[in-house]
């Protein structure tokens, strides 16, 4: 069975259309890539899938319609890893990735030690070891993403929703930070993330989903997605697709298209 399911799905917002006829599958322990210009509704799809948007069609989780999920347990099995500029006050990083505990609580019950050695272990497990008591700002842009992705591992969800987290990344904390989560989808977690960098998508998604104007343009492998025709049609982009010597796919933009 697959862990997500989509078959016809429609969005409405404000009475317009913004994802019309969209169907796919994401498999469990896989990397599904997000990719498309401004406004071709990757964020809408995300929300759509956390269960944040209404919906027609059919969106199943587990066999199951998002829309019957309790918030509780669909935060138990799903988290976002957000961008790091969405902090606007500083925290110590142990408190901010114990936010992630929050669907494990009560409502007036407090954070306790088992709580913390949830947090500290995540913490290690992304290789922030010691950095706990230190102030979230203080961090540099690849450590506070980072953070982020412990506090999602703390929510212990199986399901990780990256919506183009590494925007305001340097080149060297885009690929630290990717690398990080490719290892946690190898060890099996699942991933459905937005990418605004078509090689960076393809390197690290096993398969792709490109929307065009709220509709599906192209869906499977990188290599399979990725084509001269499709750069053009979609993103109106003259380049060539090759393979880099080390085995990734290599795009080539020469000059946009009118």
């Amino acid at each position: 069975m697959s862990l997500i399911e989509a078959s016809r799905l429609r969005v409405t917002l404000g009475g317009s259309l913004i994802l019309d006829d969209i169907s796919f599958t994401v498999q469990p322990g896989t990397w599904r890539g997000l990719l498309g210009p401004n406004g071709s509704g990757k964020t809408t799809l995300l929300r759509c899938v956390a269960g944040l948007l209404e919906h027609t069609g059919s969106l199943l989780m587990e066999g199951r319609p998002v829309a019957s999920w309790t918030r509780r347990a669909l935060a138990r099995r799903l988290a976002f890893v957000r961008q790091s500029n969405a902090i606007a006050f500083d925290f110590r990083v142990l408190d901010l990735v114990l936010l992630g505990r929050a669907p494990h609580k009560s409502l007036l019950s407090v954070y306790d030690h088992e709580d913390e050695h949830h947090a500290l272990d995540a913490l290690r497990r992304v290789d922030l070891d010691g950095l706990a008591e230190r102030s979230f700002h203080s961090l540099s842009g690849g450590e506070q993403q980072r953070v982020f992705l412990a506090q999602a591992l703390v929510q212990e969800a199986d399901i990780l929703i990256l919506d183009e987290p590494t925007t305001y990344l340097d080149v060297h904390h885009q690929y630290e930070f990717l690398g990080h989560v490719r290892t946690l989808v190898d060890a099996g977690k699942t991933v459905i993330g937005a990418f605004h960098d078509l090689e960076l998508a393809a390197r690290y998604s096993d398969r792709l989903l490109v929307l065009d104007r709220g509709r599906m343009a192209a869906e499977g492998t990188p290599g399979e997605v990725l084509t001269k025709d499709l750069l053009a049609g979609v993103f109106r982009m003259d380049a060539e697709v090759g393979t880099a010597p080390d085995g990734h796919l290599r795009i080539a933009f020469a000059a946009p298209l009118p």
